[in-house]
């Protein structure tokens, strides 16, 4: 069978991932990725170590980083970026930067880091109050508090589960309950800490629940990495990716229920057509001729900005604010 016709394959774009040898949601990541855009993925080599500070500190050693660049860079990826949120923020603000800076001088493309993406998408959303979700031990949730207090933000509130294997395992309601716990004292945004976590799913549904923004190590991730080549993370309703979703729930609200039919009226006779008065005016037309020179105000538009969430003191979870 002649398939010259088709001309394929399609020219792709090349976004490098370095994550940790245990990283098992690869297929999340190419969720936010358009088609034109491949994904080449390799892992830092095993170590025998839990989920601690020790391992992300032996999955970020710069030699670690500089043979899975070299590796990346024999299909010619664009940006490179190390996807592990423990391992980025480890080392503070200063240890990340001076990870960004070894990968790019082994492949010479850009690159970054999860935890520097994270600071780019809080920048992009004017954020800097967070509460902050992790499936890690207290000891690595404290780290991650602190790189951010180093970045100037404020975590607001927190939750963990404690796991130190496993954490891909962790079902989208365990994800849920513990942003419902962590989100108090007002936080500008909810962050979800571990590539190694699910989350694409829960996003619109917490981003909705919860009005505001849902950031996730992955999703900021493929975000800062394709933004490096010009182009954008698919997704749906999300506040970092959807300019529609940071302008808040509302912005999204149904259409109104549409009114019942009105009952039939009864057939005029033709002696009636001339002498029947004129059918009133529809609410829309009304407003249409309104007088708004006398100082009246047109109608204020529906898109206002996420109101603040507090917790529902009867200990079931995040409310609006009243």
């Amino acid at each position: 069978m002649d398939v010259s016709f088709l001309g394929g394959p399609q020219p792709q774009r090349g976004v490098g991932i370095v994550a940790p040898f245990d990283f098992a949601l690869d297929r999340e990541l190419w969720r936010w990725v358009p088609d034109d855009v491949s994904l080449h993925l390799t892992r830092t080599p095993f170590v025998p170590v839990e989920v601690s500070l020790d391992l992300a500190r032996l999955v970020s050693e710069h030699e670690t980083l500089h043979e899975a660049v070299l590796a990346l860079t024999a299909v010619s990826p664009e940006v490179v970026a190390y996807a592990c949120t423990s391992g980025s923020f480890v080392g503070g603000t200063a240890g990340e930067k001076a990870m960004s800076v070894a990968m790019q001088q082994a492949g010479e493309v850009p690159t970054l880091t999860t935890s520097g993406a994270l600071l780019e998408a809080l920048q992009e959303l004017d954020a800097r109050r967070v509460a902050v979700v992790t499936p890690y031990t207290k000891s690595v949730t404290d780290s991650l508090e602190d790189y951010l207090g180093e970045a100037g933000i404020a975590v607001t509130g927190r939750s963990y589960l404690g796991l130190t294997r496993h954490i891909w395992r962790v079902p989208y309601r365990d994800v849920v309950d513990m942003a419902r716990e962590a989100v108090v004292d007002a936080p500008d945004v909810l962050f979800i800490s571990c590539t190694n976590l699910p989350t694409y799913d829960v996003i619109p549904q917490l981003e909705a629940e919860l009005r505001m923004p849902v950031l996730s190590a992955n999703q900021v991730t493929v975000w800062a990495a394709l933004q490096r080549i010009g182009k954008e993370a698919v997704g749906p309703y999300q506040a970092l990716l959807d300019p529609v979703a940071r302008r808040g729930p509302a912005a999204m609200a149904p259409d109104p229920a549409p009114a019942p039919p009105a009952s039939p009226a009864p057939a005029a006779s033709p002696a009636d057509a001339d002498t029947a008065p004129p059918p009133p005016a529809a609410p829309e037309a009304a407003l249409a001729g309104a007088d708004l020179e006398g100082g009246g105000e047109p109608p204020a538009p529906y898109d206002q900005p996420f109101p603040p969430s507090g917790t529902d003191d009867r200990g079931g979870g995040a409310q609006p604010a009243g």
